[in-house]
């Protein structure tokens, strides 16, 4: 179904947001902390025109969902709730949001941990900045974003997401500080590419323990005497705190390090250990992997050709990220995925 068939006339505009993938520095955002995601090529689109009545209009094609919503009720949760919330949080501006027929269709995976949600959130965002020609940068765009999924969706999410779906590209990786969203933009390690692959295991970041680490973060650098947990760069520092919020506290910091490490210059097997400690860390650490996860991890390190492999995104499930050598990428997807789903698994690759 397209836009003219559901709604029986034309688009005004279009826009589109990609995914991403993050390679290093997870949970490390809403502790103002840094982070180093790149685009992936899967987009998410959406097309827009003037609503005939008082009520949005929103379609999902992956779906096939049709939500009419009027600007003064509430929503269910659900694809609409992160429209909607752009809408909200555009109101909260200043804006004034006409009701709007919107359409989305997508290939970014759900629940994979490559941000779907985030590039739908700056998607819409920059399709109604074209329509109504709001003044929007894109931060400000990856800003609202956030918003939008923190009071709309029910997910307290660090700028990551946002940042990352409104700022990245698949060529480069993004540096980001997140307290002062200072940003590099870095060349990928010579002779390196990258391989997505997903664990089969979807997850909800809202019902997860998602909400919880951060609370059990933000305990921590109470604890420590910190604004955020950012401002700690000695993990010897968190054994003073009681479990878990040690544990939590030493991902974050050791985490923060990585990623500050490759701001130095780092070769590709180099980036690769960094990636192998970092998945480590979120298994034992932080406590965010899951048996399927570690299974498909093992898998990609022990395989030739990976420099290192972790999981991407909040964990619980969702997807591994591996570095592994240029050109090599499509054959080692293949080789781990035939080993993952020979094992009772149902994975399946999103990027080689």
């Amino acid at each position: 179904m397209d836009f003219q068939q559901i709604f029986h006339t034309v688009p005004d505009v279009q826009a589109s947001a990609p995914g991403r993938v993050n390679l290093l520095g997870e949970h490390t955002d809403y502790n103002d902390g840094f982070v180093l995601p790149t685009a992936i090529p899967q987009q998410t689109t959406v097309y827009i025109g003037y609503s005939p009545d008082q009520y949005h209009h929103f379609y999902s094609v992956e779906l096939a969902e049709l939500i009419a919503v009027h600007p003064t009720e509430s929503i269910p949760q659900g694809f609409a709730s992160y429209i909607n919330g752009c809408i909200r949080v555009l109101e909260q501006t200043g804006y004034i949001i006409p009701p709007v027929n919107l359409l989305v269709t997508s290939s970014v995976p759900i629940g994979a941990g490559l941000s779907s949600s985030a590039a739908l959130e700056v998607a819409t965002l920059r399709g109604l900045r074209s329509l109504l020609q709001l003044d929007l940068d894109d931060v400000k765009v990856a800003q609202l974003g956030q918003q939008a999924e923190i009071q709309y969706a029910g997910v307290s999410c660090g700028i990551l997401d946002q940042m990352a779906c409104s700022l990245a590209d698949t060529e480069h990786m993004l540096f980001l500080d997140t307290r002062t969203l200072d940003r590099q933009i870095l060349p990928f390690p010579t002779g390196a590419e990258i391989v997505v692959i997903d664990s089969g295991v979807t997850r909800s970041l809202a019902s997860s323990g998602y909400n919880q680490r951060r609370a059990e973060c933000e305990s921590a650098a109470q604890q420590l005497g910190v604004k955020a947990l950012r401002d700690v760069s000695d993990p010897e520092t968190a054994n003073s705190l009681p479990e878990p919020l040690s544990k939590r506290a030493r991902h974050v910091i050791t985490e923060n390090n990585r990623v500050l490490q490759v701001l130095k210059g780092v070769t590709a097997p180099e980036f690769g250990k960094l990636m192998n400690a970092s998945h480590t860390s979120l298994r034992d650490n932080y406590e965010v992997s899951v048996p399927a996860l570690d299974t498909l991890v093992n898998l990609l390190q022990k395989t030739p050709g990976v420099f290192g492999a972790r999981l991407t995104g909040a964990g619980f499930g969702g997807a591994c990220v591996a570095l592994v050598q240029v050109g090599a990428g499509n054959a080692i997807a293949e080789t781990v995925l035939n080993q993952y789903n020979n094992m009772g698994y149902l994975g399946h690759i999103l990027i080689s």
